[in-house]
């Protein structure tokens, strides 16, 4: 028995019941699902360890693909401390892969930027995923994406619970 459920309540809360996960549906659906969940977490630490980056600078460098970023912002999206973010943003920037700009509208600050090299280690890594995404995307017709779509958020909702 869990602790919570010692406590007067089950493990999905007071007044609730969840399933026992080995009675969960084990639809196609599901399995493939948890397969690609499985797969989606051993894509970063694979792609970091190619790269001999580790897996926060490589996310790092995520982000920085969508928009230059300032060392807080960087460490906010990370989930690591300001020395955490200084050490990072440092092998980053020994690695070639970012630099560090004065902030266009305010002198205080810095900005950290991807550089050329940095956006091609990134698009290197992750173009063979993205073109086997793309082409899967390109066999559907616009129902069945519209029902992949709507499965997808609700599983996105789904996890959204446990955040």
């Amino acid at each position: 028995m869990t602790e919570h459920a010692d406590r007067g309540g089950d493990a999905a809360g007071p007044g609730t019941s969840a399933p026992d996960p080995g009675d969960w549906p084990q639809t196609e659906t599901m399995r493939l699902l948890r397969h690609l969940l499985d797969v989606a977490t051993r894509v970063r630490p694979a792609m970091a360890r190619r790269t001999g980056l580790s897996t926060s600078e490589l996310i790092a460098l995520e982000h920085l693909y969508l928009e230059p970023l300032g060392p807080n912002e960087i460490g906010e999206r990370l989930g690591v401390s300001s020395a955490a973010t200084t050490q990072i943003v440092d092998r980053l920037t020994g690695h070639g892969h970012v630099t560090r700009d004065p902030h266009p509208s305010d002198r205080r600050r810095r900005v950290v930027t991807l550089t050329d090299s940095g956006r091609a280690e990134v698009i290197a890594e992750i173009a063979p995923m993205i073109e086997g995404l793309v082409a899967a995307d390109a066999e559907l017709d616009e129902a069945e994406r519209e029902i992949v779509a709507r499965y997808l958020r609700s599983a996105i909702e789904a996890f959204t619970r446990v955040l």
